[in-house]
């Protein structure tokens, strides 16, 4: 009999999570069956949003079980994808978790915190049948796989692009006290808010060339790299103090900006349905996998060693001037 045509089952560890719910939507969009879903935390009242009939554990020993049992059960019972939303540190252990049940992986960024966390990731995929997928939405959003398309066009030997990236968005404190403020177990803010941005610009403008990190703390972090095809000076926060006041005037949380040889490249709307797309290419036998994700995991873990230097010149962001 096929069952290709029939929906797969999902399993959502990391429920009651900030990110979750654009999971839920993608699974729902595209068709599919959450069938199960394990959070620590019982506050996950939005599962009734896409299905009163999830299975939900708040332990992961009763979850593991369940899991099992639907895996004896046949394809149609079966768990298909295991979608991870749990703290970054504990990725690799859901990551094996899911191949071990005979699922695929999706999970978000980061895929892991350290490139060798990689290395032991790759030789159980190879020996499993399921397979690692990484969340990198950024590369569907319509403004930078146009912007992709326009660099890839250009000749080889031109000069470098001069490229300014701020992002800021607001946490409070409740954010210190979370496990997104323990440098262990998120990676700190360039690993937090700032890998999807070093996974785009390194896909469309080439590998590291020389990095600099000019400033770093539980807030805020700040540098220059150098591209094969780009020279760029980038800032990442997350005190809404550093908005800029016409955001803050207007209410605004989140201020992105992406500036290439003095032009704004507008791509601070569209961000919603993104997964939804990340899904549809991952169903349809694309997707991105550990070798796609491990450039930028290996530079936020670089920086994460790094020791903040004092830099003049045209390589340090205008907004690091202010805080040093």
């Amino acid at each position: 009999m096929d069952h290709s045509h029939l929906p797969k089952n999902f399993a959502l560890i990391g429920a009651a999570g900030y990110i979750a719910p654009r999971h839920m939507q993608a699974i729902k969009d595209t068709g599919n069956r959450l069938a199960a879903a394990l959070d620590p935390s019982d506050a996950v009242g939005i599962l009734d949003r896409f299905s009163y009939d999830v299975s939900f554990f708040t332990e992961f020993e009763r979850f593991d079980r369940h899991a099992e049992k639907l895996r004896r059960q046949g394809d149609e019972q079966r768990i298909h994808y295991v979608v991870i939303c749990s703290p970054n540190y504990l990725h690799d252990a859901h990551i094996r978790f899911a191949l071990r049940i005979g699922a695929d992986a999706i999970c978000e960024k980061p895929l892991v915190l350290n490139p060798w966390n990689l290395d032991g990731l790759a030789e159980i995929e190879a020996e499993s049948h399921g397979r690692i997928y990484t969340i990198l939405q950024l590369r569907c959003h319509p403004a930078i796989a146009a912007l992709k398309e326009r660099i890839e066009q250009e000749p080889a030997n031109g000069g470098k692009h001069v490229i300014d990236l701020t992002y800021i968005t607001s946490r409070g404190k409740w954010y210190f006290i979370s496990w997104k403020g323990d440098v262990h177990k998120s990676g700190g803010v360039a690993t937090n808010i700032g890998i999807h941005f070093f996974d785009m610009l390194m896909w469309i403008f080439g590998g590291v060339v020389h990095r600099e990190l000019h400033y770093a703390s539980d807030r805020r972090m700040a540098g220059f790299l150098e591209l094969e095809r780009a020279r760029v000076r980038w800032f990442l926060s997350v005190d809404h103090r550093d908005l800029p006041e016409a955001v803050q005037a207007a209410g605004g949380t989140t201020h992105r900006s992406l500036v290439i040889d003095g032009e704004e490249i507008e791509f601070s709307g569209g961000f919603t349905d993104l997964h939804t797309q990340v899904y549809r290419d991952i169903l349809a036998g694309g997707g991105y996998g550990i070798a796609d994700a491990r450039p930028s995991i290996s530079l936020v873990s670089e920086l994460r060693q790094m020791n903040p230097v004092r830099a003049g010149g045209d390589v340090v962001h205008p907004l690091v001037a202010r805080l040093v």
